[in-house]
């Protein structure tokens, strides 16, 4: 496996590389999630590379890119037990020179939902995204579907500005009580942990009370709310039952939706989602 911090050197590694490319961009604090998303690029391309970059402009004022986990040497282990070929390692600096005024905004699927919370929050992801498709050139770029609002901005920033590159979107990787694998869940102490299986509760109710034929948008929302609301730790910052594709709050429901959530429990903010 090699790591480089160069981006010339990155540069020359793709181009001497032959066959399909595939790039699994991270912040690093990898899990198990960040483990299926090489797997399934290992089984569908004949080279591998990931990025480690905890990137700062996606951070919220007040948020917490100053104590986001950074094991980089774990990170790296793992990163060569899963046979990826190279890793990214890029310095803010690099990423983001002096004088840096380039931003990509992608419009109207970044306002709602996380848009809303974290303002500025989908700039920052999709200019980093464009940057690490542009060093990388892949073929394919991996992402999991917890995330489930980025993969729809970078799905749309892809087909807007044209980079030839498919955009592979990966199951949400769970722990045996459903909670989503996060970099963030360290966070929580055991009583909040044991609190945080209610995302995946309320999901799962949802989904019961769909698959037995609701289709009202709006009783689905309340469902998970109301599930929600059993856990006095829980938070909740909104929950939507959207279109997958628009992001547009929906009445009734005609063709699939994306129920989604965020939540606070104690100091540690939590997203997941359901794709029905």
């Amino acid at each position: 496996m090699r790591t480089t911090e160069s981006l010339s050197e990155l540069r020359a590694i793709r181009k001497s590389s032959k066959g399909t490319f595939g790039l699994v961009p991270t912040m690093g604090a990898l899990h198990a999630g960040h483990a299926s998303l090489i797997e399934r690029a290992r089984a569908e391309c004949r080279n591998i590379a990931t990025s480690i970059f905890v990137n700062p402009s996606q951070f919220s004022a007040g948020e917490d890119f100053g104590k986001y986990p950074r094991p980089l040497q774990k990170d790296l282990d793992l990163l060569e037990s899963l046979g990826v070929d190279v890793v990214y390692l890029p310095a803010v600096d690099a990423i983001y020179p002096p004088g840096y005024q380039t931003w990509i905004d992608v419009e109207t699927v970044s306002t709602p939902l996380e848009g809303q919370c974290r303002p500025g929050h989908f700039r920052g992801v999709a200019t980093i995204v464009a940057k690490l498709l542009n060093s990388f050139l892949p073929d394919r770029a991996y992402f999991g579907q917890k995330d489930a609002q980025q993969v729809v901005v970078l799905k749309r920033m892809v087909r807007d500005l044209n980079f030839p590159v498919e955009i592979v979107v990966c199951p949400t990787v769970r722990e045996p009580d459903g909670l989503a694998l996060s970099s963030r869940n360290v966070y929580l102490n055991s009583e909040e942990r044991r609190s945080a299986a209610v995302l995946f509760r309320a999901l799962s109710t949802a989904k019961s009370r769909y698959d037995g034929g609701e289709r009202s948008a709006e009783v689905l929302r309340e469902v998970v709310r109301s599930v929600l609301r059993s856990e006095p730790l829980v938070s909740e910052q909104y929950v939507s039952a959207a279109d997958p594709e628009t992001l547009s709050e929906l009445e009734r429901i005609e063709n699939g939706v994306l129920l989604s959530l965020a939540v606070r429990i104690g100091k540690t903010r939590l997203i997941d989602n359901f794709l029905i």
